[in-house]
């Protein structure tokens, strides 16, 4: 059975407005609504007549409170006119509590003096009639049972609910203001980062590809071994490639909107420059790529060429010298690398860094969903990833924080 709170407000009205039917039907068959002698003798289809239709008013309490406590005052002024009965007037009441609730604030408060006024009057008019007390006071109570609680109770709980969302509100703003603040504080930190890389790392990069280039000068000029000027045109290559994505990934740090209007970093289309720098540099690499593959989303395309770029170069840093084996297929909507060359005797050399490589290639597969493997085999050091071709919003943003 579904909550009461999960059903539509409609229903939840039309089923109130049910119940307090059935309730004031009830208290007239047990002869306990009349307040006075007064209505004895009216048939009970008029008194069930008059309570089905301040219930139907009952039905809109929440959607048009205004009309529903004004079109509930004729079956009132009627009732109150054959012989007041508590099942009317009790409904009435509650007709007031939802127009001071659900009104708007002007309108609550309109409702609430209007109402004040017209008891007020009601009571004095009874003493000017009667000249009775106990009817005077008889007025009062029925004054503050029927008109004051019902507004009183509206109004505290309006004062609660008023509450209550301006500290939601506020909340909301704090929340605000601490994602300005961490988003204040990561573009600091990008910005410290972009001008380290700069000062530091894209520094380096260019004196290396100053003195490389004046190297090949120098051997251009002499007779050397022509596989010493393709090494040093290989360190070039890759130098200035690597200045280039330095200074795309300077841009992406430094851009407050993401870097759309920034180069995109390298992706499976640049593949040919960096096999061609690895033969360059001795390597014999073996490329195969399945005719049938699909060009891939950007962010499994830079990740697959980042995987790629970074278990060659531990290839040629582990196993110098060595063939390496590259094979790029799609395989039941994943993208599928496999990078193989046979083992080498090189070991760790100082400054090497401690298989953060590996880290870096599982965390780039994982961030798009995608499985990562690395191991010897059989005298075979390989190197496996997984990328699903379809990205989610979730997975390429997770690749571009790792790009």
């Amino acid at each position: 059975m579904r909550h009461w709170s999960e059903l539509p407000e409609t229903a939840r009205d039309a089923v109130g407005a049910l119940a307090t039917f059935l309730g004031g039907t009830a208290l007239y068959l047990a002869h306990l609504s009349t307040m006075t002698n007064r209505g004895e003798g009216i048939p009970l289809t008029v008194r069930l007549a008059l309570l089905a239709a301040v219930c139907v008013a009952t039905f809109f309490r929440r959607r048009k409170a205004l009309w529903a406590m004004l079109g509930g005052l004729i079956p009132l002024a009627l009732d109150t006119y054959l012989g007041p009965t508590v099942s009317v007037w009790v409904i009435y009441a509650d007709l007031i509590y939802a127009a001071v609730l659900y009104a708007g604030p002007r309108a609550s408060r309109i409702v609430a003096v209007a109402w004040f006024i017209f008891s007020g009057a009601m009571v004095l008019l009874t003493l000017v009639l009667t000249q009775d007390m106990r009817a005077v006071a008889a007025a009062v109570i029925a004054v503050f049972s029927f008109v004051g609680t019902p507004i009183w109770w509206a109004n505290s709980v309006r004062t609660h609910k008023e509450v209550a969302d301006a500290e939601r509100a506020r909340l909301q703003a704090m929340t605000t203001i601490a994602e300005l603040d961490r988003r204040a504080a990561i573009a600091d930190e990008r910005k410290t980062m972009a001008r380290d890389l700069h000062d530091v790392i894209a520094g380096h990069l260019s004196a290396i590809a100053i003195q490389s280039e004046a190297a090949l000068g120098v051997l251009a000029r002499i007779d050397v071994d022509p596989k010493m000027a393709g090494i040093l045109g290989a360190i070039r290559a890759n130098s200035v490639g690597a200045l280039q994505e330095m200074r795309t990934m300077i841009g992406l740090l430094r851009s407050d909107d993401g870097g759309e209007d920034i180069a995109a970093p390298r992706g499976l289309d640049q593949l040919p420059i960096l096999v061609d720098a690895a033969r360059s540099a001795g390597v014999a690499v073996r490329i195969h790529r399945d005719p049938a593959t699909v060009a891939p989303p950007r962010a499994v395309d830079q990740a697959a060429y980042r995987i790629i770029q970074e278990a060659l170069t531990n290839a040629m840093k582990h196993a110098p010298g060595s063939p390496v084996d590259i094979d790029i297929r799609t395989e039941d909507s994943t993208l599928t690398l496999t990078v193989r060359n046979p083992l080498g005797a090189v070991r760790d050399r100082p400054g090497d860094s401690p298989r953060h490589g590996l880290v870096n290639m599982r965390e780039r597969a994982t961030a798009l969903s995608g499985t990562f493997t690395a191991g010897a085999d059989s005298g075979v050091w390989r190197v496996s990833a997984t990328l699903p071709l379809s990205v989610t919003a979730d997975s390429d943003e997770n690749a571009r924080e790792t790009a």
